[in-house]
This record gives structure tokens, C-alpha cells and sequence, in this order.
């Protein structure tokens, strides 16, 4: 009898491996850099078995209720730096839009190892005289816009394929002789990455993500 775990798996399956990861993410079982290198795994995926091992510490599908709908009113999360830095990196909760002011100053927020509770991460950025610096896994999808007077806004990440279910990172950008960036993990410090090593301890052997196609670059 052929092992059932070795049956091709279809792009509805991936699809249904990729909707379970997000609401694992909203239910903030998984920090954003898990749900993206998860998500690249899905799509690669080319068996049964495969997709199982991406998901066997999530609850199995179905016992997972849908993500409640966002407040309106819930206030912004705002980081500022006046003429000084503000760092917000490794663990924490966003479960609200975030508002980043950089006045002669410099604000870097690392996303990465952040536990996501919506479905799209909703940054304003503004930036004068001063930079602001957006950490993001390689693979999401960055949708940049605003304005830029002598500064300049820009994305530097390594985006996943058109078509793909990936994470979203939606920023507002307004820069006055500033800067305002969005980086991919090429382009920062490297992180721990549980999934890579996970993959690499069973067996599974490795495969480059996103950001490894072009190489660790430095914060």
C-alpha cells in the first residue's frame, strides 16, 4: 500500500495549509517572520506530508474560530524620536495600526519577530530631517505610498510571486529631508528562524528563503 503522506498535493490544499497559517497568526500563534517562511514552505510543497509538517504544532483545521473584526476606533500605536533614537525590535503584540515620527531622529521598527493580530500590518511613517526604518521578512508584500520633499521613501525587499496569499505590510509614507525605508531580512541582522532550523532538524533539508537568495546584509 503506498503511504498516503506521499500523494501530490494540489493548489487548493497549499491554499487551504495557507489560510490555516494566517489565522494561526491572528490568533497570534505564530510571529510574523514564522507565518512568512511557513507561507513560502506551503506554496513549495509538493506532498501530503510536506504540508502536514508545516502545520503539526497548530490546532488541527477547523477548531480555529475566525479572527474578529478590528474596531474602528482602536487608537494608533505611535513611536517617536525627537532630536534622539526609538528601537522596537524581537517580541512583540501588534493588534493595531502603528504610526512611526522621526524629527531629527532616527525610529527602526523590526517586524520580524512580531505576533500579528490582523490581517494587515497599516504603518504612517514621518520622517523630517530624520529616518525611519521598517523591518520586514523577505517574501511579504510591501505596499508603499505618500510623499517624498528632498528625502526619499523606498523598498528594499525581496517580494514573493504574484498570485501568492502572503502577508501584507501597507505603509504611509511622508518624508521632509528624511528618509523612510522598508528593508527585507538581505538588507538588516539576521534572526533566529525556529522554522529553518526546524525543517533542517527533521530531515527535510534546506532550501533557501526569500531573503537567503541574496544574502544576510546588516542593520
Amino acid at each position: 500500500m503506498s503511504d498516503p503522506g506521499g500523494l501530490r498535493a494540489s493548489d487548493v490544499e497549499r491554499e487551504a495549509v495557507v489560510e490555516r497559517l494566517r489565522v494561526a497568526s491572528v490568533e497570534g500563534r505564530l510571529t510574523l517572520v514564522e507565518l512568512t517562511d511557513r507561507t513560502e514552505a506551503a506554496y513549495k510543497a509538493t506532498t501530503h506530508a510536506e504540508l502536514a509538517l508545516i502545520t503539526q504544532d497548530l490546532p488541527a483545521g477547523g477548531m480555529a474560530a475566525p479572527a474578529p473584526a478590528e474596531a474602528p476606533s482602536r487608537k494608533r500605536r505611535w513611536f517617536v524620536a525627537i532630536m534622539g533614537d526609538t528601537k522596537r525590535r524581537g517580541k512583540w503584540r501588534i493588534d493595531q495600526e502603528l504610526g512611526a515620527v522621526a524629527v531629527m531622529g532616527d525610529v527602526v521598527l523590526d517586524l520580524r519577530e512580531a505576533e500579528v493580530r490582523t490581517n494587515t500590518i497599516d504603518v504612517t511613517a514621518v520622517s523630517v530631517m530624520g529616518d525611519v526604518k521598517i523591518i520586514v521578512p523577505d517574501g511579504v508584500d510591501v505596499d508603499l505610498d505618500g510623499m517624498a520633499i528632498m528625502g526619499d521613501k523606498k523598498v528594499d525587499v525581496l517580494e514573493a510571486a504574484p498570485g501568492m496569499n502572503v502577508p501584507v505590510v501597507r505603509v504611509h509614507a511622508y518624508a521632509v529631508m528624511g528618509d523612510v525605508k522598508v528593508v527585507g531580512d538581505s538588507r538588516a541582522k539576521p534572526i533566529k528562524r525556529g522554522w529553518a532550523a526546524w525543517r533542517e532538524h527533521l530531515g527535510l533539508g534546506h532550501e533557501q528563503t526569500w531573503g537567503e537568495q541574496r544574502g544576510l546584509g546588516r542593520d
